[in-house]
């Protein structure tokens, strides 16, 4: 069993929506022994299996961004304190799961099933081009970069 988990999400025929699912296929291809990537389209209940055994998970997306802002990373929730705002945060929201969810539901939804929440972080990559395409916008890409080296930071932990 991988012990971090990493979910990439987006829609790859939306041009920079794909960054997430982009950054996912990259980290598989570090072929670490500890890590698990799984690129998918949107979050759906079935991961809340995957994110229970995990011991970390990273969810990367984007989100819609001017050529100014930079890449986000939130901490969803901290190891071992039960009571901490965070994870009051995610398992207060509704179970919202499909492409407008977050992964603060998948959370959610492992608490409630099986009775366990990994530590979990959320990388946001800023995304400006919507239309359809399969290329990245100079933004995004620069996203992704800056991506892939926090994950590294965050495995090497």
């Amino acid at each position: 069993m991988a012990k971090i988990l990493v979910i990439g999400y987006g829609n790859t025929l939306r041009s920079d929506d794909g960054a997430g699912q982009g950054v996912a296929e990259l980290v598989a291809e570090w072929k670490l022994p500890n890590v698990r990537s799984l690129p998918v389209h949107q979050l759906t209940p079935e991961l809340a299996e995957p994110i229970s055994q995990a011991e970390l998970v990273i969810f990367v997306d984007v989100y819609p961004a001017t050529s100014e802002q930079g890449l986000q990373i939130h901490q969803l929730c901290v190891p071992h304190t039960p009571h901490t705002q965070e994870r009051g945060e995610f398992e207060s929201q509704g179970l919202n799961i499909g492409h407008t969810g977050d992964p603060r539901s998948l959370l959610a939804l492992s608490q409630f099933v099986y009775n366990n929440v990994p530590p979990a972080w959320w990388i946001l990559i800023p995304a400006v081009n919507f239309e359809f395409g399969e290329d990245f916008s100079r933004e995004t890409a620069q996203g992704i970069t800056d991506a892939l080296a926090q994950i590294q930071q965050i495995v090497v932990k």
